[in-house]
């Protein structure tokens, strides 16, 4: 539990959470390979290699020849709030940041909390734009709530305005965050020449309840299964297959960039990857063919508050096993093959599985894996952790379902699925 909150605080934003990986990555002997670069592999080789400083595909491949790819997918970003080119807002004698919503969000959560700011900034040096990650090493900006002396009705339901009453609160007139950021950074703000910076929640992680099941923290959804995901990954040995993790960027926002699941980033990757070690255009369609991916993002648990909201017999609860997810429109990909080969992974780990479909009076969200599906088709089934209160700034989850999801991933890793004209088997 202490490392996943670890792993948490040191990613307070996607371009931090990829820089974590890396560092997780490379201290358990991968290599870094540049996308500018020719790939140079050997078998047995365990490699990873970045898009935009904020997703990362890693992989490892078996000593023989390949049969095929074991991957799971996850995203590392969350919804927050970004602070806009022109950051600055006078409202006499304070300073706010303006800033805009990233990503669906439940905004009365990030209402009078601790607030920081963290992402990447291009810094113009001597020897031209160079990236950094900055993070505020204290709580920084707060978005205080309305007194309800001012608004006796607000308990009665309120529509917020973004633009309005959401822009956390620096420092007083004179303030000046371009400024404060270069001073953090130890460059003149004329230097400064773009960065994509997010508001993040402070709050440190927690776990609670009788019986100490339950975990607290920000962005749960999804840090907890790309952790998950690489703690298995990392600890994993292929068989007869290429083991391949692929941490997306952009999932809160619709995965449509360079970085997403709906870019070319994976499909890139495996062919060159496959060129590499001498497997021709038809191999490598054959090898698609015979694989499997784990699309991880994390699921609604059924609300105890909320019991009416979840579908009659397919509520999945906290620390009662991995999540398999379902939608007859493919929202998710799980079918009865991607499933029912899950199902044997779970086995064959020993850890327990649930399902989750939405109402079908309700409308549900979507994930990673049918968009990355638009760029490498394989067979692929929708999977995640239980959890309360999904895109809050503090989401829970059950303590157990982390040490379920690490052994699931590695069981996933560590076998050699067979796949049949019937259907899969390990």
């Amino acid at each position: 539990m202490k490392d996943l909150f670890k792993f948490i605080k040191n990613s307070p934003s996607p371009f931090h959470a990829a820089s974590e990986i890396k560092k997780r990555l490379a201290a358990a002997g991968f290599t870094e390979l540049d996308e500018y670069s020719s790939y140079e592999l050997a078998g047995g080789g365990k490699y990873f290699t970045t898009r935009n400083d904020s997703a990362v595909i890693a992989f490892e491949l078996p000593k023989g020849k390949p049969d095929g790819f074991h991957i799971i997918a996850a995203h590392d970003d969350s919804p927050a709030f970004k602070i806009k080119e022109e950051m600055n807002m006078c409202a006499n004698p304070y300073v706010k940041l303006n800033v805009e919503k990233y990503g669906g969000m439940i905004l009365s959560t990030w209402f009078d909390r601790p607030l920081g700011v963290a992402g990447r900034v291009m810094v113009k040096t001597k020897n031209g734009l160079e990236s950094r990650l900055y993070e505020s090493s204290k709580d920084l900006v707060m978005i205080p709530s309305l007194a309800i002396h001012m608004e006796r009705d607000i308990n009665d339901g309120h529509k917020y305005q973004v633009q309005k009453e959401l822009m956390p609160i620096f420092g007083n007139e004179k303030a000046d965050f371009k400024e404060f950021l270069a001073d953090e950074l130890k460059v003149k703000a004329e230097d400064i020449y773009g960065s994509d910076l997010f508001v993040y929640n402070r709050q440190e992680p927690s776990v609670w309840g009788d019986k100490d099941q339950f975990v607290s923290a920000p962005k749960l959804d999804d840090l907890e299964c790309v952790y998950c995901a690489l703690c298995g990954f990392i600890a994993a040995k292929p068989q007869n297959q290429i083991n391949v993790l692929a941490i997306f960027d952009n999932e809160e926002v619709g995965s449509g960039t360079k970085q997403g699941a709906d870019s070319t980033f994976l499909s890139d990757t495996l062919e060159r990857m496959v060129q590499a070690i001498g497997i021709e255009k038809d191999g490598y369609h054959r090898m698609l063919a015979s694989s499997l991916m784990i699309s991880a993002d994390n699921a609604h648990g059924m609300h105890p508050n909320y019991p009416e909201k979840a579908d009659e017999t397919n509520r999945p609860y906290l620390n009662e096993g991995i999540v398999i997810k379902y939608n007859a429109n493919q929202k998710y990909t799980t079918d009865a093959v991607s499933g029912a080969a899950f199902k044997l992974i779970c086995e064959k780990a020993k850890v327990p599985y649930q399902s989750f479909t939405n109402r079908s009076d309700m409308a549900g969200g979507s994930t990673l894996g049918n968009i990355s599906n638009s760029q490498v088709s394989v067979n692929t089934v929708d999977i995640g952790l239980a959890q309360w209160a999904m895109h809050s700034s503090y989401e829970s989850a059950g303590a157990k379902d982390i040490d379920y999801l690490v052994k699931a991933a590695k069981t996933f890793y560590s076998v050699n699925l067979i796949k049949t004209k019937e259907g899969w088997n390990c």
